[in-house]
């Protein structure tokens, strides 16, 4: 069986980061750390998070993130788009447009309610159009928004 897993390469950040994202989802772990020797910095990092793998890598600069790849975090509920929002865009972190962030080391992210696939899926256009306007004016999706916009409210 193959698996895919998301290789990230970090300037020398990769075990800050790792400590962050794995403080961040409730059912992440660590699953190893390999270290320079002579309990040097870390060179890689596994960890997972929401059931996904991930390798961090200590690279060295030169490769800095950018916005073509990111990762999409489902939520359900406002309390955790907020939660997840502030932890992300702590510490020199950066809100974006319509749900999306950069966390303080670069890498996008997109906090995202399944409700607004919904909503602008809706079979009226006019609805889904409320809905893709009131979202294009937001940072930090705002799920009774989204929905009063739908709505016409």
């Amino acid at each position: 069986m193959s698996t895919i897993t998301p290789f990230l390469w970090f300037d020398q950040e990769a075990e800050q980061a790792m400590d962050l994202y794995v403080s961040i989802f409730e059912d992440a772990r660590v699953i190893s750390v390999t270290r320079l020797p002579g309990d040097g910095p870390i060179l890689t990092a596994q960890f997972v998070l929401a059931g996904q793998e991930f390798i961090a890598l200590n690279g060295g600069p030169g490769h800095p993130f950018n916005d073509s790849i990111s990762f999409v975090i489902h939520v359900e509920t406002q309390a955790e788009i907020d939660r997840l929002w502030g932890r992300l865009t702590a510490d020199g972190g950066e809100p974006g447009p319509c749900g999306w962030l950069k966390d303080r080391f670069g890498l996008s992210w997109q906090v995202v309610p399944p409700i607004l696939g919904e909503l602008l899926g809706d079979a009226d256009p006019e609805k889904a159009g409320r809905t893709m306007q009131a979202m294009l004016q937001m940072s930090k999706l705002d799920i009774a928004a989204l929905q009063a916009a739908h709505d016409g409210a």
